[in-house]
């Protein structure tokens, strides 16, 4: 079977320390509790594309280290196509070293490792996997020139195209616009892709207009708690976020992305697929963790 959906993206091992409060300069302090949890944007995003009802192949590398092993094992555990994930010698896989402390605040340090190494050259080696796809999805996790080679591919070849701008720290390439569909910012990232601030309704319209006049396809800035807005060129539509009580919310933008490329893919249209995502999202933040905390399809049948 193609996978109807290709995720170019970043591969992470989460190092998770939990203490009563954050170090100090200089300290070493007694934790809690310790826990690896297979991550990053990419990963993330095609887990939730999987276990959502959707066919998917992941475009990314890991080092040649035991957590590579582990990661590409969790995506081959859930059916997604790892045939272009690489494996980079003599280099580490991405990880973020992660300490929450008791009040879930948190201090993140991410060491890019082989995702730094993903090249234009590595994504058009399994150009093919595009060919057959029909929705193509990136993220900011890789070198910009990947992302830029595949954002283009998948217009030259009439796909869905998807950007979740994460982490954004400043506006996108000025040419970039022309080839996505989809632009999918939350808040702070719609802030710093078009310099206004983004803290309600109407900011985030007038963001994602801003967005639709640099040549985006179409808006969907994700509000949090506020839910989302959905930004064309026909106006603007608010779908109010499920209400739920949250435990953790890593990984709830890639639940939300992965779900509406899941929906997009079996047919439902932009409003049912905006839905689809923000339940799926809205059960991962009642869960601890980046991948464990994705959920399943059948939880999410009525």
């Amino acid at each position: 079977m193609h996978a109807k959906v290709v995720v170019v993206g970043s591969l992470n091992m989460d190092l998770v320390a939990r203490a009563q409060r954050l170090p100090r300069a200089g300290e070493t302090l007694a934790g809690e509790s310790f826990f690896t949890v297979p991550g990053g944007k990419g990963a993330n995003q095609a887990v939730a594309v999987a276990r959502l009802g959707g066919s998917v192949a992941m475009v990314g590398n890991v080092g040649d280290d035991a957590y590579g092993q582990q990661l590409r094992q969790a995506l081959e555990v859930e059916g997604i196509d790892c045939q272009a994930v690489g494996v980079c010698p003599g280099v580490s896989s991405g990880v973020a070293l992660i300490t929450v402390d008791a009040a879930s605040q948190n201090c993140i340090v991410i060491i890019p490792g082989g995702n730094a190494l993903l090249t234009p050259e590595s994504v058009q080696r399994f150009d093919a996997l595009l060919q057959v796809a029909e929705v193509i999805i990136c993220q900011l996790e890789v070198p910009t020139e990947t992302v830029a080679w595949t954002l283009a591919r998948g217009r030259e070849l009439g796909k869905q195209v998807i950007l979740n701008p994460a982490p954004a720290t400043g506006p996108l390439p000025a040419e970039w616009f022309a080839h996505i569909d989809y632009l999918t910012p939350n808040e702070s990232e719609a802030e710093a892709l078009t310099g206004e601030p983004v803290n309600d309704l109407e900011s985030a319209r007038r963001a994602g207009e801003r967005l639709l006049q640099l040549g985006a396809g179409k808006v969907i800035v994700t509000l949090g708690a506020q839910g989302a807005l959905f930004v064309s060129r026909d106006g603007s539509q608010h779908f109010p976020a499920p209400q739920v009580q949250p435990l953790d919310t890593t990984a709830a933008g890639d639940t939300f992305i992965g779900g509406f490329a899941a929906a997009l893919v079996q047919g439902k249209g932009e409003g049912e697929a905006i839905v689809f995502g923000q339940r799926a999202a809205a059960l991962s933040v009642t869960r601890a963790g980046a991948q464990p905390s994705i959920p399943y399809l059948a939880e999410l049948t009525p």
